[in-house]
């Protein structure tokens, strides 16, 4: 990997999530929170339908650092807030989620990156970071 200074730019990520990936994702959490599956109880705690878990949403969010640094084993911390719910329709197509992010500041060998993800083009998650190993 070349040099990381303040203001890169990573490339964009799209990630599509389907229902079929929830399923997968509450095998593999064991999160089996009905939300996460069923519209009729999503909707009657006050959800616009079955939304993506939270953690599989911060989880792709990492991806976009990952990919970019080339290795996983040097993102040192992922952080977010949670800010808006990613609602997967029952389709084939289900809810893309795009991710970019920006390097913001590089100090010892350790660059902290700004990640966005928006899902219809509206904020997902908040406040999210993550701190890279880069030397």
């Amino acid at each position: 990997m070349s040099e990381v200074a303040t203001g890169d730019e990573l490339p964009p990520l799209r990630a599509r999530v389907t229902r079929a990936d929830l399923v997968r994702y509450a095998g593999a959490s064991l999160d089996f929170n009905p939300i996460h599956y069923s519209d009729r109880i999503a909707t009657e705690v006050g959800l616009p339908g079955v939304i993506a878990h939270g953690m599989l949403t911060m989880g792709l969010a990492g991806r976009v650092v990952s990919e970019w640094i080339g290795d996983a084993g040097r993102v040192l911390s992922c952080t977010s807030r949670f800010t808006r719910p990613v609602v997967v329709p029952d389709d084939d197509h289900g809810a893309v989620i795009e991710f970019s992010g920006t390097v913001t500041a590089v100090d010892d060998g350790v660059a902290t990156v700004s990640i966005t993800a928006k899902c219809e083009g509206k904020p997902v998650l908040g406040k999210a970071r993550a701190t890279v190993r880069v030397d």
